[in-house]
Formats: structure tokens, sequence, C-alpha cells
């Protein structure tokens, strides 16, 4: 017979414990929204940096290619290369590295200098995906996973509706220096909280070059992966130039453009939890989705997007559609997946590779057609990536080979 304190205190030390998870899943959550910050900032700062380091808004661009190529070779390079250290220290190790690369970015006297910073940068966003997309399992029981799961990819969404507006409007105000310098501060909160907060998280399996090889066996996961880069580079293509796109396009002032960019996060935000709910229920629906609001978003803005009302209803609407892409198609990946680990990584390869590709190829779009341009090749992917699904069986959802 079980005695009554005894139970008590057995209780009361699983809520103790299920609390402590909670907060771990928020670290890592919190980790996610200042990596994200850090690689998107300079898009709200494009033309401060250029302007001070006296490089074109075109080479400043590399600010946000670069991190998002590292990061796509980090994110499948690194579990492999540190095998069956936990999982705890590298989380943690990534985030105090990305400390040193914010203030280092901060004191940086040339662009060279400061690219530098975002190869580090790039490091950090890879290596921390690949593993955090994959935690939520392993940090609460298996009912609570997909609330889990949005909540660490609402840092993401967050970092639209407040790390990215907030940095631009600390830059604005200051300079962008500032913006990083404060960037590397809240860094080494969260490297404490990790180290704090996380329990003890060893590789279950070493994740191998050939593990990741092994994903593509399952057409589900294929997919997936075709359709993130579809999906990721079309919106980056456009969204790198979100600032002149309103400016010029839509004849919205530049002091408006912080405010509509933290309308655009919170309905990410909003976006995500909901996504995260109907992906948990129905992956393939939800991902479907998702290309064709985009593109009938990005088609639309040259034509109803040229007056301050149509691009705020239409930018408010894409912030929507973008918040629940990274739970969506992380959900889609994991559901036809033969090693979570591994899936999480390629999936980390793929849309941190897509940042990059999809900014680098707007801006020569830009170049050559204009804004209105970039803005329909954007609507075409995302057909393209709507075709692919659509045509794809909803039972590959979930189905670890063909």
């Amino acid at each position: 017979m079980t005695h009554p304190h005894s139970a008590a205190s057995s209780t009361s030390a699983k809520a103790v414990t299920q609390r402590r998870d909670w907060l771990g899943v928020g670290a890592v959550m919190a980790g996610i929204f200042l990596l994200v910050t850090a690689e998107q900032l300079p898009i709200g700062l494009l033309s401060q940096v250029a302007d001070s380091l006296d490089v074109t808004p075109g080479v400043a661009g590399l600010l946000i290619t670069v991190p998002g190529v590292v990061a796509a070779f980090a994110a499948p390079l690194l579990p492999v290369a540190v095998g069956r250290l936990d999982r705890r220290w590298l989380l943690t190790g990534l985030m105090a590295l990305m400390t040193l690369a914010s203030l280092l970015g901060a004191l940086a006297n040339d662009f060279i200098s400061l690219l530098a910073t975002r190869v580090l940068v790039g490091v950090c966003i890879g290596g921390f995906w690949a593993i955090a997309g994959g935690l939520a399992s392993r940090l609460v029981a298996l009912a609570q996973v997909p609330r889990a799961m949005s909540m660490i990819f609402s840092g993401v969404a967050g970092a639209t509706v407040l790390g990215v507006p907030a940095g631009t409007w600390l830059g604005e105000h200051t300079d962008w220096r500032t913006a990083l310098g404060a960037l590397g501060g809240l860094s080494l909160l969260v490297t404490l909280a990790l180290w704090r907060l996380l329990p003890s998280l060893p590789a279950s399996e070493p994740v191998r070059l050939s593990n990741l090889a092994d994903q593509f066996a399952s057409r589900g996961v294929r997919v997936g992966a075709a359709a993130t880069a579809l999906i990721v580079i079309g919106h980056f293509s456009a969204y790198t130039f979100i600032s002149p796109i309103l400016q010029e396009l839509s004849g919205i002032p530049l002091a408006s453009v912080s405010a509509l960019l933290l309308c655009f996060g919170g309905a990410g935000l909003v976006g995500n939890f909901f996504a995260g709910s109907a992906a948990g229920r129905r992956p393939y629906a939800t991902v479907l989705v998702i290309p064709i609001l985009l593109a009938c978003v990005t088609l639309s803005f040259p034509l109803i997007g040229r007056q301050p009302f149509g691009a705020t209803v239409l930018l408010i609407l894409w912030g929507a559609v973008f918040g629940s892409i990274s739970v969506s198609l992380q959900t889609w990946i994991l559901k036809s997946a033969r090693n979570t680990e591994a899936a999480t990584a390629l999936m980390a390869f793929v849309f941190n590779m897509s940042i990059g590709i999809g900014a680098m190829a707007g801006g020569q779009v830009v170049d050559a057609t204009g804004l209105s341009g970039v803005l329909w090749c954007s609507g075409a992917l995302f057909v393209v990536a709507a075709v692919l699904v659509a045509g794809t069986p909803s039972r590959v959802v979930g189905s670890s080979c063909d």
C-alpha cells in the first residue's frame, strides 16, 4: 500500500519535472527566436549598413545570403561532426557562439569583418535548428508534442513579430551596431537559460551521412523537401525586399515600415499556433493550403497592393501564412521520416539553403525586372509548389518508405 505522503511527494516531484521540461521548451524557443532575428535583422537595416560601410545594397544583401548558405551546410554536418555529444552541451555552446558573433559584428570596422561574423551566425543557426526541431518529443509527453513543437517554432514567428521590428526600430533610433550589441546581450541570457533548464540530452543515435541519404527513401520526405525549397525560395526572394516594396510600390513612408513588419509578425504568430494544431491532425491539407494562399498574396500585390490599405491587408495575410510554414513543413517531414534528428537536419539544410538562394535570386530579379517582377516570380514558385503537393497522394505523409 502506498503511503499518502509518498504519493503526494511523487506527484509534486512529477509536477516540478514537467514544469522544468516546459521551461526547457521555452528556452529552446527563445534560442530559435534570437537566431532567426539575427538571420533576418539585416533586412530591416540593409540601407543603413550599406551606407555605414560604403557598399551597395546588393552587396549588403550578402549579410542574408551568407548565413543562410552556411546554416544549410552546418545543419547536416554539425550533428555528424559532434557524434554522441550531449545535445544540451551542443545547444548551449552554439548560443554562446551566437553571443560572440553578435558582439564581434557590433564592433566590425569594415564589411568583410561583418560578413565573417555572419559565417559564425550561420553555423549557429544551422546547428541549433537541426537539433531543436526534433527535441519536442524528448522534452514533453507524447500527447503534448504538437503543442511543444508549436511553441518551439513560434520563435520563428516571434522573431518576425518582435525581434526584427524591435531590432529595426532600435537601429533606426540609434544605429545598427547597437542593435547587434543588444542581440549579443540577449543571446548571453539565453545561453545561461539553456544550460540551467535543459536536462541531459545524450544522442540516442549519432547522425551519420548515410542517415541523411536514407531519408530520401521516403517519398513523403522527398516531396516535403522539394515543397520546402520552392516555398522558402519564393518567400525570401520577395520578402527580402519588403521594405522597398512597401515604400516604392505601395507608397508607404519609411517611418511606417517597422509598424507594418510588426503586424506581419503578429499575424505570423497566430498562424504558427493555428497551423501547429492543424498540421498535427491533417499535415497534407495544411501544407497544400500554404503555397496556394502565398501565391494569391504575391500575385495580387502588384495589382491591389499599390495603395497603403490594400498592401497592409495583403501583408497581414502574408504574415499569417508565413508563420505556419516552419511548423507545418516540419510536421510533414517528421511524420514521413525514418530518423528524427537526421530528418530535422535535412529540413534545416533545405530551409536555410533556400533562404540564401531566395535572397540572392530575388536581388537578381529586382535588378533585372523591378519590384513587381520579383513578386510575380515569387508567386510562380508558390504555384509550382502547390501543384507538386496537389499531385502527391496524401497517404505519403506518415509513410517512412515507399
